[in-house]
């Protein structure tokens, strides 16, 4: 087990090598595209395989109200003007980009407390572990009279509840699309990417390699 970071691409060829590694599996967040693309550069620098275990995206569905944006400021632009009390579903390093509109009431829920507030006077934090259900998040949700949410295309069930939960109260979601990125073997689910790992390592044995 490693702790940290690789020092880039190269830095994560070199450890590649140093260790004989003879399969990489990239198995990140959706929205960690930098980290993908440095595995996918050092696979092809060292010629290890490399498999990306990629959870599928939600998919809108009859009901959901998805403002889908590219990126944090399209978001921040996204929720106008005029003072609306948001949701925010981020990661506690994606704050940033809304000091730009203080304006807001914000909720912020992580489940550690971000290291440096950012900028925002009318900000409620909330410190919680996952998964929530969908009762859960409705009651959130309602109890606050959310009237925005911001959130990834994360995928999986995990974190699919306020998204239900947004489609039954009728609030629009301002839905971050997903990353490009690089073009490798993947596969959406542990099992399938545990059964790979199962067949490229067996095949390596009996080549002798």
């Amino acid at each position: 087990m490693r702790i940290g970071g690789f020092g880039g691409a190269a830095g994560l060829a070199d450890y590649l090598n140093t260790n004989s590694v003879d399969l990489l599996v990239d198995a990140t967040h959706p929205y960690a595209a930098q980290i993908s693309m440095n595995a996918a550069r050092a696979a092809e620098q060292t010629s290890v395989p490399l498999l990306a275990l990629r959870r599928p995206a939600w998919e809108r569905m009859s009901g959901d109200d998805w403002i889908e944006v590219d990126d944090m400021k399209a978001a921040v632009h996204a929720l106008g003007e005029t003072a609306r009390r948001v949701f925010l579903a981020l990661g506690r390093k994606e704050l940033t980009p809304f000091e730009r509109a203080p304006q807001h009431q914000y909720w912020i829920r992580s489940v550690d407390p971000p290291e440096t507030r950012p900028a925002l006077p009318h900000a409620i934090y909330i410190t919680q572990r996952g998964p929530f259900d969908e009762a859960e998040e409705h009651a959130l949700l309602g109890q606050r009279a959310i009237e925005l949410i911001v959130a990834r295309n994360s995928g999986g069930e995990a974190a699919y509840a306020k998204i239900a939960a947004a489609r039954t109260l009728g609030i629009p979601v301002i839905m971050l699309r997903r990353p490009v990125l690089p073009t490798v073997p993947a596969v959406a689910t542990v099992q399938e990417a545990a059964a790979f790992v199962g067949h490229a390592l067996t095949v390596s044995s009996a080549r002798g390699v």
